[in-house]
């Protein structure tokens, strides 16, 4: 399934991505999605092939396991529950963390009147260290490149999920003011790693 952000279907990809952004931080519920690449699948179906398990950012503090999210059967994206906002989860249509591609991890800022997971992640700078565990036992290390701020009407759509001819990670979160009408935070915030 990671071959849909590699072989053409990047741009069913990055629609679904985008939406889930759009959705995923303190939002009060699921949007509706553009079709699946494949059939849809429940973010609490079992996903036993290579996958990342875990995901620590010593810096900041932050340590998660990973689900694995994608589409839900109600055509909306899947993300992980608001009341839960220390859960991370790994978008399974994009590639296995140490694979070639830019592989995405996602979490909320805050939840539930508490902090979330990437609560601290506008800290983080290049240089600083993301270590992401994978189903196959390999501890792997990722190096901070750079992170952005931007609105969600301006999500860097391409430099989040283009192709790459590395392993890269992406990790994504909401950021900026808190838009009380529409219960959600009006920018994101993406942090770029490479594999070290």
């Amino acid at each position: 399934m990671r071959n849909v952000v590699r072989q053409g279907g990047r741009g069913i990809a990055a629609a679904l991505l985008l939406a889930l952004t759009l959705t995923g931080c303190g939002g009060s519920g699921g949007q509706a999605a553009p079709p699946a690449p494949t059939t849809s699948v429940s973010v609490t179906k079992p996903y036993d092939k290579l996958r990342p398990t875990e995901v620590k950012i010593p810096k900041i503090g932050a340590s998660s396991s990973l689900i694995s999210v994608a589409i839900n059967k109600d055509g909306e994206i899947a993300v992980p529950p608001v009341n839960e906002p220390m859960q991370a989860a790994w978008y399974r249509f994009s590639p296995v963390p140490g694979d070639v591609g830019p592989a995405v991890i996602l979490g909320h800022v805050d939840g539930n009147h508490q902090p979330g997971i990437f609560y601290r992640l506008k800290e983080l700078n290049p240089g600083d260290e993301i270590q992401v565990t994978r189903s196959d036992g390999k501890d792997l290390k990722f190096v901070v490149d750079h992170k952005v701020q931007v609105p969600k009407d301006q999500f860097p759509t391409e430099a989040v999920y283009g192709n790459s001819d590395k392993p890269q990670l992406r990790l994504i979160t909401c950021g900026g003011a808190f838009d009380h009408a529409e219960h959600s935070y009006v920018d994101n915030i993406v942090v770029y790693a490479n594999l070290a």
